[in-house]
């Protein structure tokens, strides 16, 4: 299955106490996170994380988690 026609929610909160951004996975639990200075950085940094997690979870046979789909 190709990365880009996996849709996965990233989740980018300002932390003051850090003065960075932060990203974070809902399908993905509550462990996997990183942070970039500005929120630009973070989202290219969050796909180059989902798709280190696509890859991964594809090399070890594992199902991926299925995507949430919010209404508009």
């Amino acid at each position: 299955m190709p990365v880009q026609t996996l849709r996965y929610s990233m989740c980018i909160q300002r932390s003051d106490e850090d003065a960075a951004y932060v990203v974070s996975f809902p399908e993905w639990g509550d462990t996997t996170h990183t942070h970039g200075a500005t929120c630009n950085e973070v989202a290219r940094t969050g796909q180059d994380v989902l798709a280190d997690l696509i890859a991964r979870w594809q090399r070890q046979g594992r199902p991926l988690p299925e995507a949430q789909v919010f209404a508009t």
